[in-house]
């Protein structure tokens, strides 16, 4: 068995890039203890989350759904190794089928951003209880059919944001709300990704016969295949995404908002552009800096590309600055650095990162779904949801060249332009977001 979890281990870090509610119906349709999960989209995060979720006790995977043939046929030999005991893993390339399965309890949804919001209401319009990746929608209208959809179907919905698994997440927001720092005016979040380089410019051209990029582009607008818009570089694109900042600033954003115990900010400015690969394939700014305006506090996001040096020597992090010191929370642990001229004193803890929180965000998911309590998730839609429009507003205030502002009161955008055009996004190829 350790063997066995190990070996599970070693390709979900591998696969994901790692160094280290009332009115719930009983829901547990189950035909035996064992829960069955499908995966749709079987690369980056919806592969990781495949390998984390056969860790859990009395749950296989036992259907996988992809558009890229090469992939599929992969991760199914991959799969039959690391889960012995599943003699036979049907695989598809139509998401739909699987929703037709009625032995499948549970799906994940891996797939690129443009699919998330439509993929996890059709699975729960079908029965399922659904693991959707980050971030839950790709526009905040798509955000709030989400929630919507978890209501009126009644199930059990975890988006993948597994920081909040993490328990020296938990630890640091518990020193921040201890009121230790002080007065906090300000919130800093920075991701500086020196890896990250989008693909040169390339020529359109035929997919491969193993891609059914039809299929791939879905909901999204019409276009001629180009293999730099594709896989793991969807995201440098809008039609499909938003960059860094709905990549890994929804994980950031949501410990600066939480531990601020915030909603969603009064206005937002952004300033940003292609500085780092300017010849390169990408829409999405490389580099970019928000200014959130909060009603006790500010938050700024930094971003770069092609950097590492970030704030306080990391590459990322969460900074709450207090009157009396300052806490830094990233992946590897916190610390606070005391402000010298306080004359409150603050103790100085460093903890480190003990615990993989992919894995116990999925002990989390399916101890929920056993138990028909959605009110014990670490991540409902409604907080995933939350995150993902906070992390729209800054895209959309550099993408506006605006100063924004919300109407928390009309859930709405102030300037009536600014809110037809970027509210929900729209669908293409005869796709329809369903009206719940």
């Amino acid at each position: 068995m350790n063997q066995r979890r190990n070996f599970i281990k070693q390709l979900s870090l591998a696969s994901a890039g790692f160094i280290a509610t009332p009115g719930f119906a009983k829901s547990n349709f189950f035909t035996s203890d064992t829960i069955r999960v499908a995966t749709i989209g079987v690369n980056g995060m919806g592969w990781s989350n495949t390998m984390a979720a056969i860790t859990v006790k009395n749950v296989e995977v036992v259907a996988l759904c992809d558009i890229d043939g090469s992939v599929l046929s992969k991760r199914k030999q991959e799969l039959l190794v690391a889960q012995p005991n599943v003699k036979n893993i049907d695989t598809y390339s139509d998401y739909r089928k699987i929703l037709d399965r009625k032995d499948i309890d549970v799906v994940i949804v891996g797939t690129p951003d443009h699919w998330h919001a439509l993929q996890m209401i059709e699975a729960c319009a079908s029965g399922k209880h659904v693991y959707v990746e980050k971030p839950a929608g790709n526009s905040i209208g798509e955000c709030d059919a989400m929630i919507k959809a978890k209501n009126r179907y009644n199930r059990i919905v975890q988006v993948g944001q597994w920081q909040r698994s993490e328990q020296h997440f938990k630890d640091a927001l518990d020193f921040v709300h201890s009121g230790q720092l002080g007065n906090i005016r300000t919130t800093k979040v920075w991701c500086y990704q020196g890896w990250m380089r989008p693909q040169p410019v390339v020529a359109d051209s035929i997919p491969p016969d193993y891609i059914d990029y039809k299929s791939w582009l879905g909901p999204a607008p019409t276009r001629t295949f180009n293999s730099s818009r594709f896989h793991f570089h969807f995201r440098w694109f809008w039609d499909y995404a938003g960059g860094l900042m709905t990549d890994w600033g929804v994980h950031l954003l949501d410990y600066a908002v939480q531990g601020m115990k915030a909603g969603n900010p009064i206005s937002v400015s952004a300033l940003g552009g292609k500085f780092a690969y300017p010849e390169l394939a990408e829409e999405t700014p490389d580099t970019l800096t928000s200014l959130y305006e909060f009603d006790k506090f500010n938050l700024v996001w930094d971003s770069a590309m092609g950097i590492d040096n970030g704030s306080y020597n990391r590459n990322h992090g969460i900074a709450f600055i207090g009157n009396n010191g300052t806490l830094i929370l990233d992946r590897q642990g916190w610390e606070v650095i005391e402000e010298s001229q306080a004359k409150n004193k603050v103790v100085k803890p460093y903890a480190k990162v003990q615990d993989n929180g992919v894995e116990k965000h999925w002990e989390n998911f399916i101890g929920a779904i056993r138990n028909n309590n959605p009110s014990s998730l670490h991540c409902t839609i409604e907080e995933g949801a939350h995150i993902a429009t906070v992390a729209q507003m800054g895209n959309i205030a550099y993408r506006s060249g605006k100063k924004i502002s919300w109407d928390e009161a009309k859930h709405q955008f102030t300037d009536p332009s600014i809110h037809a055009e970027y509210y929900m996004k729209k669908y293409h190829n005869g796709y329809k977001l369903p009206n719940i």
